[in-house]
């Protein structure tokens, strides 16, 4: 690849640099309003340690994307001198690239779930058994480590400006984290398009209807196209966790356990192929099959729910036990 000798555009003085940092006054206002709408409504719940690990997460994630994030910058820029076009901060470019970066995130959000070494990182933010707006805050600290920003990079090379992108990425982590709550019930229309409460339950639950579903960030509609979209229903309530759920709220456990988990099946793996299955294999799989992927525990719930929809709904708590972890501590 040869270099792009034109300057960069210049960045226009409007754009903020951290979008999210902008919004922790906004997130705290919503996690006291949301404790209050709970203790009122008793619709959602709190607890007291949970919601403590899960802000020492994210304050632990803060400290690790100081630490870490130069990796993904210096990709980017790295990237961005071979860029095939000089994209400008114009009304259809800021269009184009928050669609883009929607798109990136969505891809990555699925093989964050689809594949066990991205899923160690991404699965510290289900580790919660609880859903509420604290529960957006419980974050990796080992995501930049991982490359999870990865997808993006193709944005640089078409020639979409670093800053303009990382704009995007901050608008799209404060979309999401109002999207964590049980006080928000179903938005009608405004469902078909954008990620909202109820689709993002579906994301958290570990039911076997849900697994492995709505990836979205901000538009829902990637997966409607790609047909990783399923609708919440009222007689299947999400229950939230991982499986073999830790039982512990200390953070270094949160963030660790899965990747000792690999390790520890990599010591009994007999070849190649068995080591390529325990760090790029779906989470759950096995040699043997003893534990289960969530495509086998879909087709399973798919068989015993051939009597009707409630008797997929009642689909026994044990059969969905290693649904969220690939490996039972």
């Amino acid at each position: 690849m040869e270099r792009n000798p034109l300057p960069a555009p210049t960045t226009p003085s409007w754009v903020p640099e951290d979008v999210v940092t902008l919004a922790v006054p906004l997130f705290i206002v919503l996690v006291i309003v949301e404790m209050i709408i709970v203790r009122v409504s008793k619709r959602g719940a709190y607890e007291a340690k949970d919601s403590a690990a899960s802000l020492f997460m994210g304050f632990g994630s803060t400290i690790a994307g100081i630490l870490t994030g130069g990796l993904y910058l210096v990709a980017a820029y790295w990237i961005y001198q071979f860029r095939l076009f000089d994209i400008g901060w114009t009304w259809w470019a800021l269009l184009l690239c928050f669609l883009g970066e929607d798109l990136a995130y969505y891809w990555f959000h699925r093989i964050a779930h689809e594949r066990r070494f991205w899923w160690a990182s991404h699965v510290v933010h289900h580790s919660s058994q609880h859903y509420n707006l604290t529960t957006a805050l419980r974050q990796t600290w080992t995501g930049n480590l991982s490359l999870s920003f990865a997808t993006k990079l193709p944005l640089f090379l078409i020639g979409f400006p670093v800053e303009m992108v990382l704009m995007f990425t901050g608008i799209s982590l404060v979309y999401q984290f109002w999207v964590h709550t049980e006080t928000v019930g179903r938005m009608g229309a405004f469902e078909w398009i954008f990620n909202t409460p109820s689709h993002h339950r579906v994301h958290h639950a570990t039911n076997p209807r849900y697994l492995d579903a709505n990836y979205a960030g901000v538009l829902i509609i990637w997966d409607r196209l790609f047909g990783t979209f399923i609708p919440e229903v009222d007689h299947d309530r999400p229950r939230y966790g991982i499986v073999s759920n830790l039982g512990t709220f200390n953070p270094l456990r949160i963030a660790t356990h899965e990747w000792i988990g690999i390790l520890r099946d990599l010591r009994g793996a007999k070849s190649i192929g068995e080591w390529f299955g325990y760090i790029f294999g779906p989470p759950g799989w096995t040699p043997d099959g003893s534990r289960k992927t969530s495509k086998m525990l879909k087709a399973e719930w798919r068989e015993a729910q051939q009597g009707g929809p409630q008797r997929g709904a009642g689909y026994p708590e044990a059969a969905i036990s290693t649904s969220r972890a690939p490996h039972a501590p």
